[in-house]
């Protein structure tokens, strides 16, 4: 029986997970689908959902065989740089809407800096699933 297990253990080869890399040079800003990753042998802090990596963003330029890290990906860009958006401010019944510039790119529920074109001042606030910018309040 021990030369057995023995035998098992000699001829068994390691075993190893799976993880998804890109399958080709993917640019930053690219929203990923099923068609650009691959699998292969998984690394510590690489992805191995196909659910985590399809229909997000590429955060920054994805080389091919190269792991997938929750890092590189972001939610897809709701919010362009220079994009006209609308500001919201929120306080107890009060609600206040503004024209704005977006300042940066930005997916849901990111925060992100859009100056206010009335008053000329800069604001962080929270890119909704709709693509106007939560600047504050309740």
């Amino acid at each position: 029986m021990k030369r057995v297990a023995f035998a098992l253990l000699l001829f068994s080869g390691p075993v190893w997970a799976e993880g998804l890399a890109a399958g080709r040079v993917i640019r930053a800003g690219t929203v990923l689908g099923a068609s650009d990753v691959i699998f292969v042998r998984a690394v510590p802090g690489g992805l191995s959902d196909p659910s985590e990596v399809i229909g997000r963003e590429a955060r920054v330029t994805l080389y091919a065989g190269r792991p997938l890290r929750a890092e590189d990906l972001r939610p897809p860009a709701l919010v362009d740089r220079n994009q006209l958006v609308t500001l919201v401010f929120k306080s107890g019944g009060l609600s206040l809407q503004a024209e704005g510039r977006a300042l940066s790119r930005g997916g849901e529920g990111e925060r992100i800096r859009v100056m206010n074109l009335q008053s000329r001042v800069t604001v962080f606030g929270t890119v909704l699933p709709d693509g106007t910018v939560f600047a504050g309040g309740r």
